[in-house]
């Protein structure tokens, strides 16, 4: 089976991975402005997520080999990797194992290193929608509440909803399996992994998840890696700051 992919424009392709409970859509404002600066933005549901396969099984390995096949099917070559939050978990092991098809890459705010689970409240959250008696988006929202008290975390899960028949709301995402493999999420890139090509970590000022002393196991894993904080940002980075955001992939691309 082939991910589901939303395709924009044309030129060098420029694939965008989504993190955690995430979907393509989340590039699209991004992935457009690329798309009209010369590249084919490929904007990806990876399995489990957005419109893309359900499947018992969830982890790095059948991720890369997804995005493997993927590839091969649109025939896709030297191309632009990034990957945010568990997608660059994902783009850096695909890095590793099949450098020979990356010109570039960019991982936006992960690090190599092993994240203890820390989604039980959003998944908790999610696990407690009733979709046989809710009735509104609004009602979905109050009940993630109890939950999830940010407001951008609930925004960013409640994209997630859709109206699968007119009376009926639904979770595009493999909720299940989600939930049973969550572990596998803050797995740790393999001890001895080495990519050799330009690599680019973007972190935000406000997130904690790469930290000062994880810069060297970047380097360890990535020796020509930049790494570069975007002001104003938390883990959203992409989201909360944009256009600095931007700037600096841009900046990457054309060094």
């Amino acid at each position: 089976m082939i991910l589901h992919s939303n395709v924009l424009g044309k030129g060098k392709p420029f694939i965008f991975l989504h993190g955690f409970l995430g979907m393509s859509d989340n590039w699209k404002t991004l992935g457009t402005k690329f798309s009209e600066m010369g590249y084919e933005s490929h904007l990806i549901d990876q399995r489990n997520h957005g419109r893309s396969f359900h499947s018992d099984e969830f982890n790095y390995e059948v991720m890369v080999e997804d995005m493997k096949a993927y590839i091969e099917e649109h025939q896709l070559k030297d191309i632009i990797l990034l990957g945010h939050s568990m997608g660059g978990k994902t783009a850096m092991l695909f890095a590793v194992e099949y450098p020979e098809v990356i010109d570039k890459l960019i991982i936006a705010d992960i690090a190599p290193r092993y994240y203890p689970t820390h989604h039980e409240d959003i998944l908790k959250g999610l696990s407690a929608l009733d979709f046989d008696s809710l009735q509104s988006r609004g009602e979905a929202e109050d009940t993630l509440k109890r939950y999830v008290p940010d407001l951008g975390t609930r925004q960013f899960l409640l994209k997630n909803l859709y109206w699968e028949t007119k009376e009926k709301l639904a979770l595009r995402l493999n909720l299940e399996s989600l939930k049973e493999n969550v572990n596998e999420v803050g797995e740790a890139l393999p001890a001895h992994s080495k990519f050799e090509k330009d690599t680019l970590f973007l972190r935000g000022d406000r997130s904690e998840y790469i930290s000062l002393q994880d810069e060297g196991i970047i380097k360890t894993h990535f020796p020509k890696a930049k790494i570069e904080t975007i002001s104003d940002a938390g883990h959203w980075l992409h989201a909360e700051n944009p256009t600095d955001f931007f700037k600096a992939v841009n900046k990457f691309l054309k060094d």
